[in-house]
């Protein structure tokens, strides 16, 4: 139902325009004037309807009025390039400054005057030269740049009259899906492709099998119309020598040679002959000559504008081209028509034999066709084939690309941007980029629509399977954070003296982080992924004191120097139990960071720390901002073998040892953070507990 309508509307469009055309070149005729007016309509239509519907009104109106006027066709490339030319001029917002109007009529102007100049060869057969090329493009310009003023001021009058809906009407437009705003049909058509884009396939493909078709077509009909042509000549030249023979008295040709017009008779049949030639232009030369072996004795020899006719009993040597044809012509024998390029030109010559009562052959009528006669006429039909030939290739690729456009080239490119703009980390936005493959209504009826509809069912499966995926996620992760915890909570069972110390640090951890990225520190390693990293594998980072023994992890007292190495063997060990368990999960990111926080925290920047001693940025950043906060957290707690330091103190001895024990990035940012470390501390002083 759609297509029937959009059918009719197209129709509807043409007609109107082609109707507006046909007016005003009935204005034009009957007011004699040398302007045309026969492109209004096309103007009109290609502005606001679109470039085929315009080059349809442009193209059959010259075809139409060649009813009548058949020079109507050399004009009709003309018409299609103003509808080109509109529909440019308004697609690309050249008209909506006043200029662009100026530019829209010396353009079509333009093109109107070149292309009449080609065309006028074909019509006058002459090309011009010199002073003539200035003085033919001068008029012609003149006219036409008052025609095309007069069309463009008609397109802005009807800009100002019709209302929005009826300009919105005449839009001709061949969505198969549901339509795109102007920024979208751009980014549609400028999607980037590796090598040429299928639009551009398809135009050339049309261009080159149409132009291919129509060559052929144009070579054959040029071919059939000059053969014709040539015939049609031939007969014409037959009929008018066979008249002339009938005219002659066989008996008397001897008597005509010798008294010529002084004879009563020559001069009544030389009459006659003047009068059919004067009736049949195309005829050159009428003649008749006696064949003789030494040449022809003019019998009859009619005067022409450029040259006198010779005198009877004249004698006139024989062409190089008659040559093979003068045994023939001496037997008085009937010959078909002649084609030749002699003294007199490129001709078609009859013959036609006069014969006495006896049968014997007293002389030969001949008439003379121009062959350039013929060629005039096989141009103009050359003209008038290339100008419908170049026109219909013209809509031929205007409707391919149309076509192509709205059932192939956008569908294809919308699905394309909507797969590429596919966000699968987002339960909601992967959801509104389902509804939006939905919302595209692609209704082809080819396989384009059967590739919309496994498309949209396979986007629409696979949000189900993201949505299930992203579930299982969500609970492995946190099934991954509890048993984490879990394992921190078993190691921390069996240091009796820390307490909540795993989820205090991990919370410092998150607050230091955050400050440093609204403080511009190390912004580009603290991503989201590597925030989320450290805060969930912080509570791993004391994971090696499960390999210290409980009489060195819970001493009362202060640990001997050999104790001291045991202890401090917590963190190659820890590095060593989460290095085995990489092997098992080697794309766990957050096992990496879980690596470097247990085996690097107690690292110092000035280098001084341990298990490697390594110095400044050589040391982990998650390590470093692990090393702020275990410190704090233990000199806030108490100790089976010390007292809790107040607030003040310990954010005191931070600050102190920031460039040395700490890096001082990240030692500034825990301190300026100090209201919402304050807020963690308390909070677990008075729902938690800090300690023994």
């Amino acid at each position: 139902m759609k297509e029937r309508k959009r059918s009719l509307k197209i129709f509807a469009v043409c007609l109107i325009g082609i109707m507006i055309n046909l007016l005003g070149s009935f204005i034009a005729e009957k007011t004699a004037s040398n302007i045309y007016l026969d492109c209004i309509g096309t103007t009109i239509v290609a502005a606001f309807g679109g470039y085929v519907p315009g080059i349809i009104v442009g193209l059959f109106t010259n075809i139409i009025k060649s009813i009548n006027d058949l020079d109507a066709l050399y004009y009709g490339v003309a018409n299609v390039l103003v509808a080109v030319t509109a529909y440019c001029f308004v697609s690309r917002g050249v008209l909506k400054k006043k200029i662009g109007y100026i530019w829209l009529i010396l353009t079509m102007t333009c093109l109107c005057v070149a292309q009449g100049y080609v065309f006028s060869g074909f019509i006058d057969n002459s090309i011009l030269t010199g002073n003539d090329i200035l003085i033919y493009l001068k008029n012609n310009f003149i006219w036409d740049l008052l025609d095309k003023s007069i069309t463009v001021l008609m397109l802005i009058c009807v800009k100002r009259i019709l209302p929005d809906s009826a300009i919105k009407w005449l839009k001709i437009e061949g969505w198969q899906q549901k339509p795109l705003s102007v920024d979208e049909v751009i980014n549609a058509k400028m999607y980037h492709n590796r090598r040429l884009s299928l639009r551009t396939k398809i135009m050339l493909l049309l261009l080159f099998a149409s132009t291919a078709i129509g060559l052929v077509a144009m070579v054959i009909s040029v071919n059939l119309y000059r053969d014709y042509t040539i015939n049609e000549h031939i007969e014409l030249a037959e009929g008018v020598a066979d008249y002339v023979s009938s005219l002659l008295d066989a008996e008397h040709v001897d008597e005509y040679i010798e008294s010529g017009d002084e004879n009563e008779e020559y001069r009544l049949i030389e009459e006659k002959m003047y009068k059919l030639r004067e009736s049949y232009p195309d005829i050159e030369y009428i003649y008749a000559y006696k064949i003789m072996e030494d040449g022809c004795h003019v019998v009859f020899d009619l005067n022409t504008d450029d040259l006198e006719g010779s005198d009877p009993g004249e004698l006139i040597p024989f062409d190089e081209s008659f040559e093979k044809y003068i045994p023939s012509l001496l037997q008085g024998k009937e010959i078909k028509p002649i084609i030749s390029n002699d003294t007199y030109g490129w001709l078609i010559t009859s013959y036609k034999p006069v014969y006495d009562k006896y049968g014997k052959c007293r002389c030969y009528v001949a008439a003379d066709i121009s062959m350039n006669v013929i060629r005039k006429v096989v141009n103009q039909f050359i003209g008038k084939m290339l100008s419908i030939f170049i026109g219909f290739i013209i809509l031929i690729v205007a409707i391919g690309l149309w076509i192509s456009e709205y059932n192939i080239v956008l569908p294809i490119n919308t699905m394309s941007l909507s797969a590429s703009a596919f966000v699968y980390d987002d339960r909601e936005a992967l959801e509104e980029n389902v509804e939006k493959i939905k919302l595209l209504d692609i209704h082809t009826g080819d396989e384009i629509e059967n590739m919309y509809q496994a498309f949209s069912k396979t986007t629409e499966d696979n949000m189900k399977y993201a949505n299930d995926l992203q579930i299982k996620t969500e609970t492995i992760s946190k099934m991954q954070s509890a048993l984490i915890m879990i394992l921190a909570d078993v190691v921390e069972s069996r240091d009796e003296s820390t307490g909540e110390h795993v989820r205090k640090t991990a919370a410092y951890t998150r607050i230091i982080m955050k400050k440093m990225l609204e403080l511009g520190y190390y912004t580009e390693q603290l991503t989201e992924q590597f925030m989320y990293d450290v805060e969930n594998s912080a509570p791993l980072h004391d994971i090696g004191k499960i390999k210290i023994p409980d009489a060195i992890l819970n001493k009362n007292g202060k640990l001997t120097d050999e104790e001291f190495e045991v202890m401090k063997s917590h963190t190659t060990a820890g590095g060593y139990i989460i290095d085995q368990a990489i092997k098992n999960v080697p794309d766990s990111q957050y096992l990496n960071e879980a690596k470097n926080l247990a085996e690097y925290h107690h690292e110092k920047w000035n280098g001084k720390g341990y298990p490697k001693g390594l110095k400044g940025e050589d040391i982990p950043l998650s390590a470093r901002i692990m090393a702020v906060a275990d410190v704090f957290d233990a000199l806030v707690s108490v100790r089976c073998y010390k007292k809790a330091f107040t607030f003040e103190e310990a954010m005191g001895i931070i600050k102190k040892d920031a460039g040395t024990h700490f890096d001082p990035k990240v030692a500034d940012a825990f301190i300026q953070a100090e209201n919402d470390v304050r807020r963690v501390a308390e909070h677990f002083s008075v729902y938690g507990f800090t300690g023994k």
